[in-house]
Protein backbone atom coordinates (compact mmCIF):
# COMPACT_ATOMS: atom_id res chain seq x y z
CA UNK A 1 0.00 0.00 0.00
CA UNK A 2 2.79 2.20 0.17
CA UNK A 3 3.16 2.88 -3.45
CA UNK A 4 0.00 5.11 -2.75
CA UNK A 5 1.91 7.16 -0.01
CA UNK A 6 2.92 11.06 -1.21
CA UNK A 7 3.63 13.99 0.44
CA UNK A 8 2.67 17.53 -0.47
CA UNK A 9 6.07 19.62 -0.62
CA UNK A 10 4.26 22.49 0.81
CA UNK A 11 4.98 21.16 4.47
CA UNK A 12 8.67 21.44 3.21
CA UNK A 13 9.07 24.44 2.49
CA UNK A 14 11.93 25.74 4.27
CA UNK A 15 13.70 22.59 3.61
CA UNK A 16 12.91 22.15 0.00
CA UNK A 17 14.11 25.88 -0.46
CA UNK A 18 17.68 25.78 1.30
CA UNK A 19 18.21 22.06 -0.24
CA UNK A 20 15.62 20.37 -2.59
CA UNK A 21 17.14 17.70 -4.27
CA UNK A 22 18.38 16.80 -0.75
CA UNK A 23 14.82 16.93 0.44
CA UNK A 24 13.59 14.28 -2.44
CA UNK A 25 16.37 11.95 -1.43
CA UNK A 26 15.52 12.11 2.35
CA UNK A 27 11.74 11.63 1.49
CA UNK A 28 12.42 8.45 -0.97
CA UNK A 29 14.47 7.19 2.30
CA UNK A 30 11.61 7.63 4.59
CA UNK A 31 9.47 5.16 2.26
CA UNK A 32 6.98 7.76 0.46
CA UNK A 33 6.22 6.73 -3.17
CA UNK A 34 5.42 10.26 -4.60
CA UNK A 35 5.79 13.66 -4.56
CA UNK A 36 3.39 16.69 -4.63
CA UNK A 37 4.78 20.08 -5.95
CA UNK A 38 4.28 23.29 -4.63
CA UNK A 39 6.53 25.29 -6.92
CA UNK A 40 10.09 24.64 -7.57
CA UNK A 41 11.99 26.42 -5.91
CA UNK A 42 13.93 27.63 -8.81
CA UNK A 43 14.74 24.55 -9.78
CA UNK A 44 13.87 23.61 -13.51
CA UNK A 45 11.73 20.63 -13.85
CA UNK A 46 13.76 18.79 -16.00
CA UNK A 47 16.48 18.75 -13.07
CA UNK A 48 13.94 17.54 -10.90
CA UNK A 49 12.75 14.85 -12.86
CA UNK A 50 16.08 13.65 -12.77
CA UNK A 51 16.16 13.05 -8.84
CA UNK A 52 12.73 11.34 -9.46
CA UNK A 53 14.06 9.29 -11.95
CA UNK A 54 17.12 8.92 -9.00
CA UNK A 55 14.82 8.18 -5.61
CA UNK A 56 12.43 6.64 -7.51
CA UNK A 57 9.78 8.83 -6.52
CA UNK A 58 6.61 9.25 -8.58
CA UNK A 59 4.96 12.98 -9.04
CA UNK A 60 1.72 12.62 -7.14
CA UNK A 61 0.77 16.67 -8.86
CA UNK A 62 1.19 19.86 -9.10
CA UNK A 63 -0.21 22.72 -7.02
CA UNK A 64 0.06 25.58 -8.91
CA UNK A 65 -1.42 29.40 -7.87
CA UNK A 66 -4.46 29.96 -9.81
CA UNK A 67 -2.72 33.39 -11.95
CA UNK A 68 0.22 31.22 -12.59
CA UNK A 69 -2.29 28.59 -13.78
CA UNK A 70 -3.91 31.58 -16.51
CA UNK A 71 -1.10 32.97 -17.37
CA UNK A 72 1.49 30.16 -17.89
CA UNK A 73 -1.39 27.40 -18.90
CA UNK A 74 1.64 26.08 -21.30
CA UNK A 75 4.86 26.20 -18.98
CA UNK A 76 2.17 24.49 -16.34
CA UNK A 77 1.37 21.81 -18.46
CA UNK A 78 4.74 21.29 -20.00
CA UNK A 79 6.03 21.11 -16.59
CA UNK A 80 3.40 18.50 -15.51
CA UNK A 81 4.41 16.34 -18.41
CA UNK A 82 8.13 16.86 -18.00
CA UNK A 83 7.52 15.33 -14.33
CA UNK A 84 5.51 12.75 -15.34
CA UNK A 85 1.82 13.65 -13.52
CA UNK A 86 -1.36 14.31 -15.32
CA UNK A 87 -2.46 16.44 -12.21
CA UNK A 88 -2.75 20.22 -12.09
CA UNK A 89 -4.26 21.40 -9.23
CA UNK A 90 -5.80 25.02 -7.61
CA UNK A 91 -4.63 25.13 -4.37
CA UNK A 92 -7.46 28.08 -3.53
CA UNK A 93 -8.07 31.74 -4.45
CA UNK A 94 -7.42 35.28 -3.25
CA UNK A 95 -9.50 36.99 -0.82
CA UNK A 96 -10.67 39.07 -2.75
CA UNK A 97 -12.08 36.41 -5.12
CA UNK A 98 -13.73 34.76 -2.49
CA UNK A 99 -16.86 35.96 -3.31
CA UNK A 100 -20.44 34.96 -5.24
CA UNK A 101 -19.11 36.25 -8.96
CA UNK A 102 -15.37 35.03 -8.35
CA UNK A 103 -16.52 31.50 -7.64
CA UNK A 104 -18.28 31.95 -10.61
CA UNK A 105 -15.78 33.21 -12.72
CA UNK A 106 -13.37 30.68 -11.31
CA UNK A 107 -15.77 27.61 -12.28
CA UNK A 108 -15.58 29.19 -15.68
CA UNK A 109 -11.69 29.44 -15.97
CA UNK A 110 -10.74 25.83 -14.76
CA UNK A 111 -13.16 24.24 -17.15
CA UNK A 112 -11.55 26.18 -19.25
CA UNK A 113 -8.23 24.88 -18.60
CA UNK A 114 -9.29 21.49 -17.88
CA UNK A 115 -11.10 21.04 -21.42
CA UNK A 116 -7.82 22.39 -23.20
CA UNK A 117 -5.66 20.00 -21.31
CA UNK A 118 -7.75 17.06 -21.58
CA UNK A 119 -6.27 17.15 -25.10
CA UNK A 120 -2.68 16.52 -23.31
CA UNK A 121 -4.34 13.72 -21.03
CA UNK A 122 -3.76 16.14 -17.92
CA UNK A 123 -6.27 16.82 -14.96
CA UNK A 124 -7.46 19.52 -13.49
CA UNK A 125 -8.17 19.70 -9.59
CA UNK A 126 -9.40 22.19 -6.69
CA UNK A 127 -7.91 21.88 -3.25
CA UNK A 128 -10.26 23.32 -0.61
CA UNK A 129 -9.91 25.00 2.66
CA UNK A 130 -12.67 26.09 5.04
CA UNK A 131 -13.47 29.55 3.63
CA UNK A 132 -15.71 28.19 0.27
CA UNK A 133 -18.18 27.35 3.19
CA UNK A 134 -18.24 31.01 4.00
CA UNK A 135 -20.26 31.65 0.24
CA UNK A 136 -23.12 30.38 -1.47
CA UNK A 137 -24.69 29.98 -4.52
CA UNK A 138 -27.41 28.57 -6.43
CA UNK A 139 -27.91 27.32 -2.57
CA UNK A 140 -25.18 25.24 -2.24
CA UNK A 141 -21.77 26.15 -0.98
CA UNK A 142 -18.99 27.55 -3.04
CA UNK A 143 -17.30 24.09 -2.89
CA UNK A 144 -20.35 22.30 -3.95
CA UNK A 145 -20.66 24.41 -6.56
CA UNK A 146 -16.98 24.12 -7.89
CA UNK A 147 -16.56 20.64 -7.83
CA UNK A 148 -20.44 19.57 -8.75
CA UNK A 149 -20.45 16.14 -9.70
CA UNK A 150 -21.47 17.03 -13.81
CA UNK A 151 -20.81 15.53 -16.91
CA UNK A 152 -19.90 18.81 -18.05
CA UNK A 153 -17.93 20.10 -15.05
CA UNK A 154 -14.32 19.13 -15.74
CA UNK A 155 -12.92 20.21 -12.02
CA UNK A 156 -12.17 17.35 -10.03
CA UNK A 157 -11.97 17.09 -6.40
CA UNK A 158 -8.77 17.48 -4.07
CA UNK A 159 -10.33 17.27 -0.69
CA UNK A 160 -8.64 18.14 2.59
CA UNK A 161 -9.79 16.09 5.58
CA UNK A 162 -8.50 18.74 8.12
CA UNK A 163 -10.19 21.59 6.45
CA UNK A 164 -13.45 19.65 5.64
CA UNK A 165 -13.61 19.55 9.69
CA UNK A 166 -12.68 22.81 10.37
CA UNK A 167 -15.51 23.54 8.37
CA UNK A 168 -17.80 21.41 10.47
CA UNK A 169 -17.94 18.74 8.11
CA UNK A 170 -17.64 14.88 8.22
CA UNK A 171 -14.96 14.26 5.79
CA UNK A 172 -16.39 10.77 4.38
CA UNK A 173 -20.15 12.22 4.10
CA UNK A 174 -18.50 15.70 2.26
CA UNK A 175 -16.83 12.92 0.21
CA UNK A 176 -19.88 10.85 -0.82
CA UNK A 177 -20.95 12.56 -4.39
CA UNK A 178 -16.78 12.49 -5.73
CA UNK A 179 -16.42 8.75 -6.04
CA UNK A 180 -14.81 8.46 -9.25
CA UNK A 181 -13.94 12.12 -9.42
CA UNK A 182 -11.04 12.72 -6.65
CA UNK A 183 -7.75 11.08 -7.64
CA UNK A 184 -5.68 12.62 -4.79
CA UNK A 185 -7.03 13.42 -1.09
CA UNK A 186 -5.11 15.67 1.73
CA UNK A 187 -4.46 13.57 5.04
CA UNK A 188 -3.78 15.83 7.80
CA UNK A 189 -4.77 15.27 11.35
CA UNK A 190 -5.95 17.67 14.04
CA UNK A 191 -5.43 18.21 17.35
CA UNK A 192 -8.24 17.34 20.08
CA UNK A 193 -7.57 20.79 22.03
CA UNK A 194 -9.84 23.94 22.07
CA UNK A 195 -6.92 25.52 18.63
CA UNK A 196 -7.81 22.46 16.70
CA UNK A 197 -4.45 22.31 15.12
CA UNK A 198 -2.63 20.94 12.43
CA UNK A 199 -1.40 17.48 13.38
CA UNK A 200 1.19 14.39 12.09
CA UNK A 201 -1.39 11.56 11.05
CA UNK A 202 -2.44 9.03 13.81
CA UNK A 203 -1.80 11.91 16.99
CA UNK A 204 -5.19 13.81 16.34
CA UNK A 205 -8.29 13.19 16.10
CA UNK A 206 -9.52 12.32 12.59
CA UNK A 207 -10.58 8.92 11.47
CA UNK A 208 -8.36 8.02 9.10
CA UNK A 209 -9.36 4.24 8.89
CA UNK A 210 -13.58 5.20 7.40
CA UNK A 211 -11.44 7.81 4.96
CA UNK A 212 -9.10 5.26 3.73
CA UNK A 213 -12.47 2.54 3.58
CA UNK A 214 -14.30 5.15 1.25
CA UNK A 215 -10.91 6.22 -0.88
CA UNK A 216 -10.13 2.43 -1.55
CA UNK A 217 -13.59 2.03 -2.85
CA UNK A 218 -13.68 5.16 -4.57
CA UNK A 219 -10.73 5.90 -7.05
CA UNK A 220 -8.48 7.29 -4.36
CA UNK A 221 -4.98 7.39 -6.73
CA UNK A 222 -2.95 9.20 -3.94
CA UNK A 223 -2.74 9.45 -0.47
CA UNK A 224 -1.04 12.57 0.00
CA UNK A 225 0.45 13.75 3.68
CA UNK A 226 0.02 17.56 4.18
CA UNK A 227 0.57 19.65 7.43
CA UNK A 228 0.56 23.57 6.95
CA UNK A 229 2.38 24.46 9.66
CA UNK A 230 4.29 22.35 11.99
CA UNK A 231 4.90 22.75 15.82
CA UNK A 232 8.31 20.32 15.33
CA UNK A 233 10.85 19.56 12.88
CA UNK A 234 8.91 19.15 9.60
CA UNK A 235 11.02 16.00 8.60
CA UNK A 236 9.66 14.32 11.53
CA UNK A 237 6.28 15.51 11.30
CA UNK A 238 6.15 13.74 7.77
CA UNK A 239 7.94 10.66 9.24
CA UNK A 240 5.30 10.35 11.74
CA UNK A 241 2.64 10.73 9.19
CA UNK A 242 4.40 8.21 7.08
CA UNK A 243 4.56 5.38 9.50
CA UNK A 244 1.20 5.79 11.27
CA UNK A 245 -0.55 6.03 7.46
CA UNK A 246 0.80 3.08 6.31
CA UNK A 247 0.16 0.88 9.19
CA UNK A 248 -3.30 1.98 8.41
CA UNK A 249 -2.96 1.41 4.75
CA UNK A 250 -1.50 -2.10 5.70
CA UNK A 251 -4.22 -2.83 8.06
CA UNK A 252 -7.28 -3.01 6.08
CA UNK A 253 -5.42 -4.50 3.47
CA UNK A 254 -4.98 -7.31 6.13
CA UNK A 255 -8.33 -7.06 7.51
CA UNK A 256 -9.91 -7.64 3.59
CA UNK A 257 -7.13 -10.13 2.52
Amino acid sequence: MKEKIAVQLYTLRDECAADFPGVLRQISQMGYAGVQFAGFHGHDPKALKSILDETGLAAAGLHVGLQEMLEQSEEVAAAAETLGTIDIICPGIPKEIQNEAGYRQLKIDLNELASRWSERGLRVSYHNHAFEFETALDGKDALSFLLEPAADNGILAELDVYWLRKAGHDPVAFFGPYAGRMPIVHMKDMTGDEEGAFAPIGTGVIDFDSIIEWGEASGVEWYVVEQDSCKTDPMECVRTSYGNLLGMLEKRAAKIS
